[in-house]
């Protein structure tokens, strides 16, 4: 028998639909319900079992906070800081060094900081965020990175002394020329000032190695700084290249009398000042001009005829001794040097002997040439409380590299008996030392300046000095 399909078909569909489709719509309400209540009370349950606490699964650091207060995580890190308050800091700029410890600065976790965070996180104002933290923590974990804090008003405080040494404003050039001569010299200076707000972040960063993983106890900052360009730099106020040291050359002239010094004085500023241009050479002598008393030298003790005495303006040839040092270090030719006939005190307080000049205008001089392409200006300083003198040899540089040996001493020869003189202006039985004793020597020692490797200048420099007999004044006047 064959089943009426269509017909039968078309009455089970109508009458079982509705009533599944009724059946259906209450399980999913009812499981949509009972879901939600349940989900509702776990939340319920979940935030009472949290409350004021630490959702479960954040971290800081990979340290977990879960459940924990927030006076326990603030306590925590409280902790960590005693732990970390024998490091030390140490702040560095070329040889400039400082260093600080942790506890000066307050250096640590911020304990306020990090235990609000974790006990804010979850908590904010959107619950459906909120929820989605929360959850995130539970299955997945949360992990902050922890934050420092320190005391920037402490730490500037304290290296304050090495950033002083440190900085600096910068110096504009000064050239002014007047008569044939530089009147007013001045090299522009780069300006140097420490980045405060690179140096703290620096000291936020490298914190990090005081604390959990490496623990070390001291860390190194350097200390950041920027260059500040002068307004007015060298090549601004001049086309004659010179822009920067060449050489300088220094001698002590301490125990000098006072015309000695006086001399020292007007012969050197007669000296300063000089621009050699380049290929020319240069005379002491005839730059110095005239000694004499008519051109203002007064009397001091010179080398005359074997022997030392009072004389126009002793005490020039310290001038010419400390140009001769300045030559040398400068690397420029030299072509007429004279040593002392002795060995001169002076010039050996701050020196081995045999680095010294004598000149004796118009015959005995001191020259070089200027074999650079740029002219060459002489400048001094004298420090009146040192009595040291200084020349500057200024130009532009051209490579060279200048290496001296040191002074060797041979020969010596002890100096002669003392002699003594009658002087009738002296009262019977006094004596008065008018020369001193020195030993004789033969001293040498060799210089090379070398430019781009090859060697441009061989020179050796050799002084004979004289043993020097001390005299003595005795004095035969009666009353």
């Amino acid at each position: 028998m064959e089943f009426p399909r269509k017909l039968k078909w078309k009455k089970i569909k109508k009458t079982q639909l509705k009533n599944l489709t009724g059946m259906l719509f209450w399980f999913l309400s009812g499981v949509i319900l009972a879901t939600f209540l349940l989900s509702s009370f776990s939340y319920i349950f979940f935030q009472k079992a949290n409350d004021n606490k630490v959702y479960p699964g954040i971290k800081i650091d990979g340290v977990n906070f879960g459940k924990k207060t927030q006076e326990d995580v603030k306590n925590y890190y409280v902790k960590q800081n005693e732990e970390i308050k024998g490091s030390t800091i140490t702040f560095s700029y070329g040889d400039e060094i400082a260093t600080v410890s942790a506890k000066e600065i307050d250096l640590g976790y911020d304990s306020d900081l990090l235990s609000q965070q974790t006990i804010d996180l979850g908590r904010g104002k959107n619950p459906i965020t909120n929820l989605g933290i929360i959850t995130y923590a539970y299955f997945n974990g949360i992990n902050l990175s922890p934050s420092y804090r320190f005391s920037e008003q402490k730490l500037n405080e304290l290296i304050k002394p090495s950033l002083q040494k440190i900085e600096r404003d910068p110096v504009d050039a000064a050239f002014s020329f007047e008569n044939g001569r530089v009147v007013t010299f001045k090299l522009s200076e780069n300006g140097k000032k420490v980045d405060k707000t690179l140096l703290h972040e620096s000291v936020d960063k490298d914190a990090q190695k005081l604390f959990a993983g490496q623990r070390l106890k001291n860390i190194n900052v350097e200390i950041p700084v920027e260059t500040i360009e002068p307004e007015i730099t060298t090549e601004s106020v001049n086309d004659l290249g010179i822009k920067e040291l060449l050489g300088s050359g220094t001698s002590l002239f301490q125990h000098s009398i006072e015309t000695r010094v006086f001399n020292i004085n007007l012969a050197t500023s007669r000296i300063s000042g000089v621009l050699i241009p380049p290929g020319e050479e240069f005379s002491f002598n005839k730059t110095l001009g005239d000694v004499s008393a008519f051109t203002g030298y007064k009397q001091a003790y010179v080398i005359q005829n074997g022997r030392t005495v009072l004389g126009d303006g002793g005490g020039v040839c310290q001038v010419s001794t400390t140009f001769f040092r300045a030559l040398l270090n400068a690397g420029l030719p030299i072509v007429e040097r004279n040593a002392h006939a002795y060995r001169v005190q002076y010039y050996e307080q701050d020196s081995p002997p045999g680095i010294d000049a004598t000149i004796y205008v118009p015959t005995v001089d001191l020259k070089f040439k200027n074999d650079t392409d740029h002219h060459i200006l002489v400048q001094s300083a004298i420090d009146p409380v040192e009595q040291r003198l200084t020349f500057f040899l200024y130009g532009t540089k051209d490579g060279r590299e200048v290496t001296m040996t040191t002074p060797v001493i041979g020969g010596q020869s002890s100096p002669p008996e003392p002699k003594y003189e009658d002087d009738p202006t002296l009262p019977l039985g006094q004596t008065k030392q008018v020369d001193f004793a020195a030993w004789g020597a033969n001293v040498s020692f060799n210089r090379e300046v070398k430019k781009n490797g090859k060697v441009i200048i061989s020179d050796r420099f050799v002084s004979n000095y004289r043993p020097w007999q001390a005299v003595f004044l005795r004095g035969t006047k009666t009353p």
